[in-house]
């Protein structure tokens, strides 16, 4: 294997031919041999594009010829598009900020530019990783950005069409069942009645708001910190600098990224990306419920509560022959489970800034997008293999909801609430129906009981205002 080899301010590295990135990337690699994980290809792009527009903005400014210039945006250009991605091999666990990312980016731009100018990997006086890839920017204000970017996207792209998806097709199961009748339940025990419509009208709801909830959270990240360098002083760059580099910015994405009102605030502080993981985290406890209501609702087949039958996708045991389960709610389950968890890990380290910066960025960065699209993932999963084809069992329901005590409520307004409660003891005692009862005490006619006990009346408000 070949080598080349690199100097930098800590002396001489070698580093293989073939690769793109150079002496800071590859001291990275050997300082940081944690866990294998990189920052995601979603990162990646959002950071090119950030590079890519910085070097459009010192064009314009005058700070980068054009030569230089156009084999950076043409090196980011292959990046964007999902080139080089091998290049990028540093470890999430890294330096804090995420420099050694930063610099990883800017060498492998940098080296790929160099062959587009004619030149050979690692001759820098061509085109240089600092000098010129990374001219007007510093880690501390162009990976918050990539941060946003990713983040915001991956919201706006994956996550929030996925979560209409399965709003979509819960609405559908919600008409589907509409008329049917089925028992309620508090506290896991029977309540009054409901419409399997109903009950699934409430989960649809409950995606459309985690839907909006996302759209506020997103807003938080519609700011960028482009400019800032360092500290937020915006030291070595020109006052339009932000400026353009934002445009260049919104003209890549086709979205409204804002530079950030305050650049000291954005780089101290990771109060946003907590935000927005506390609403993903959100969507995931509201999933989790869901499903966990689903796996509830199908159990069975003999002894469960087996209202509804959820699609078979596999086998569910290697020992009991023929058994299935609710494969697809539990993968959904773990998936929101993994969601919350980094939610903690975002929330420890957003906390953990000190003065100028948080250096806890990568961490951040990669458990905010993980859980975005672990979740984009398994919800279009859940929907297509599992909700789209959730069918009622309506021998059960109509079985269970005729053998409910709690239909008695229905008629408390009409015979008051001690007699009822006396035919609801009555019925959990000997095992008889409440209409039977009702009948035999003569408390009222059979058809006065029909008329109270109504789909229409029975699931909705039932009383009559009196003049």
């Amino acid at each position: 294997m070949r080598y080349r080899t690199e100097k930098d301010s800590l002396g001489s590295v070698k580093v293989r031919e073939s690769s793109y990135f150079g002496s800071n990337t590859q001291r990275a690699v050997g300082n940081f041999p944690i866990s294998g994980i990189r920052l995601q290809k979603s990162f990646i792009r959002a950071y090119a594009i950030v590079k890519r527009s910085a070097a459009l903005a010192n064009i314009s400014e005058g700070l980068l010829d054009r030569k230089r210039g156009a084999a950076i945006v043409r090196a980011c250009d292959e990046i964007i598009a999902g080139k080089l991605e091998d290049q990028f091999a540093v470890d999430v666990f890294q330096a804090g900020a995420g420099t050694s990312t930063n610099m990883n980016l800017n060498e492998v731009i940098a080296n790929r530019g160099i062959e587009l100018l004619g030149g050979r990997k690692g001759e820098y006086t061509i085109l240089h990783p600092n000098d010129h890839v990374n001219m007007s920017q510093s880690t501390n204000d162009t990976f918050h950005a990539a941060m946003h970017i990713s983040a915001y996207l991956g919201i706006k792209d994956r996550l929030i069409p996925s979560l209409e998806g399965l709003e979509s097709a819960l609405d559908r199961k919600a008409r589907e069942f509409a008329g049917l009748l089925k028992v309620g339940r508090t506290h896991l025990q029977d309540a009054v009645p409901i419409t399997l419509g109903q009950e699934f009208s409430g989960y649809s709801y409950a995606i459309e708001v985690e839907s909006d909830r996302l759209r506020i959270a997103m807003r938080e990240v519609e700011y960028l910190p482009i400019g800032g360098t360092a500290v937020g002083t915006g030291i070595n760059t020109t006052a339009d600098y932000s400026k353009i580099a934002i445009k260049e910015i919104n003209r890549s994405t086709k979205c409204r990224f804002k530079r950030s009102k305050n650049l000291f605030y954005e780089q101290q502080d990771q109060a946003s990306e907590a935000f927005v993981s506390g609403a993903v985290r959100g969507t995931a406890m509201t999933l989790l419920k869901m499903s966990a209501d689903l796996r509830l609702l199908g159990s069975g087949p003999s002894a469960g509560l087996g209202e509804i039958r959820l699609p078979a996708v596999q086998a569910g045991s290697s020992i009991m022959p023929g058994k299935v389960n609710p494969s697809m709610a539990e993968m959904l389950s773990m998936a929101c489970f993994e969601a919350i968890g980094n939610d903690l890990t975002i929330s420890g380290a957003a906390q953990g800034g000190q003065l100028e910066l948080n250096v806890f960025m990568p961490i951040i960065a990669y458990k905010l997008i993980k859980s975005i699209e672990t979740l984009s993932n398994a919800i279009d999963a859940f929907t297509s293999r599992c909700v789209m084809g959730i069918e009622a069992n309506e021998e059960v329901l109509g079985a269970y909801f005729e053998a409910s005590p709690e239909i008695a409520t229905l008629l408390a307004p009409v015979i008051g609430y001690d007699k009822v409660a006396l035919v609801v003891k009555e019925a959990i005692k000997t095992h008889r129906p409440v209409r039977e009862i009702i009948l035999s005490k003569r408390l009222l006619d059979k058809r006065r009981l029909d008329e109270l006990l109504k789909p229409s009346n029975v699931t909705g408000p039932n009383l009559k205002r009196k003049r």
